[in-house]
């Protein structure tokens, strides 16, 4: 199956999720080429990036499974 590069946006506001948020990325590591999160203190959130090599159907599960975390907001971008 061909790979894709895809950037997945995730905004964290409810911290309560982040044990849950971080199974999820251990789950998909091997599609994950790289992964940056910066605490926004003053907003009481946190940004993350994550930029993976893998198949579109797998983005896809790992996205939806992350947009459906209780306070979690994700946006996906395909290269």
């Amino acid at each position: 199956m061909e790979s894709r590069i895809a950037l997945i946006g995730i905004v964290v506001s409810n911290f309560d999720s982040v044990d849950a948020l971080n199974h999820l990325l251990s789950e998909y590591g091997k599609y994950i080429v790289g992964r940056m999160g910066i605490p926004y203190r003053e907003k009481g959130v946190s940004v993350i990036s994550v930029a993976m090599d893998a198949p579109n159907d797998v983005i896809s599960a790992l996205s939806g499974k992350i947009g459906m975390l209780p306070g979690i907001s994700t946006k996906t971008i395909y290269a």
